[in-house]
């Protein structure tokens, strides 16, 4: 999905408008947006305890983590956006707290580079002519994910929602997910 116009919206004044499973789109100028054909480079989901917002999220150097979504703000001020997932209430099935847990359940685990790497080959001329597509979600590997991989994972089995049916879980690009009609730009949050 391309955003037309952003909607800059000051984090301590939008802050109970992020709903718990919101995902969050990093946007960034990186080899991941520009293979991925769109703006994003990273990708996160919303989550509530206690009254605190975290971001969940499978991350470069750090592996699966939850931080405070007030800390990536200040970090990334301008350059998160915010999409409702499951917009417009469109799949009654929907588990948030399930897609939740399995991306709670990912803290601690390693980034998949190896994914990442497997999965940007196939953006190569070459590699293209001959690969076919990947739709089956249950060709999964035994290596950690990356963060598209992991939150496609997450939304469809324990969300119970595949946000990009007809490609694999492990060839989920930032991209793939913001043109997904499972979600839905909301604002993009400054400090």
């Amino acid at each position: 999905m391309n955003i037309d116009k952003l909607h800059f919206r000051p984090y301590r004044i939008v802050r109970d408008l992020v709903a718990n499973g919101d995902l969050l789109l990093f946007r960034r100028r990186s080899l991941i947006s520009i293979a991925g054909r769109g703006e994003h480079s990273h990708v996160a989901k919303a989550a509530r305890w206690d009254g605190d917002l975290f971001c969940l999220e499978v991350r470069e150097w750090y592996g699966g983590r939850a931080v405070t979504l007030s800390s990536q703000v200040s970090r990334h001020p301008g350059r998160i956006d915010v999409f409702a997932a499951n917009a417009g209430e469109r799949w009654e099935d929907y588990h948030r707290d399930g897609a939740l847990l399995i991306m709670r359940r990912l803290a601690g685990c390693d980034y998949g580079y190896r994914n990442v790497l497997a999965a940007s080959l196939l953006h190569l001329p070459i590699a293209r002519l001959f690969a076919k597509p990947i739709t089956d979600d249950g060709s999964q590997t035994a290596l950690p994910p990356f963060c598209s991989e992991a939150i496609a994972h997450a939304e469809r089995t324990g969300g119970g929602v595949d946000p990009v049916p007809h490609l694999a879980d492990r060839l989920t690009e930032p991209a793939d997910l913001a043109r997904s009609p499972f979600y839905q730009y909301k604002f993009t949050l400054i400090s």
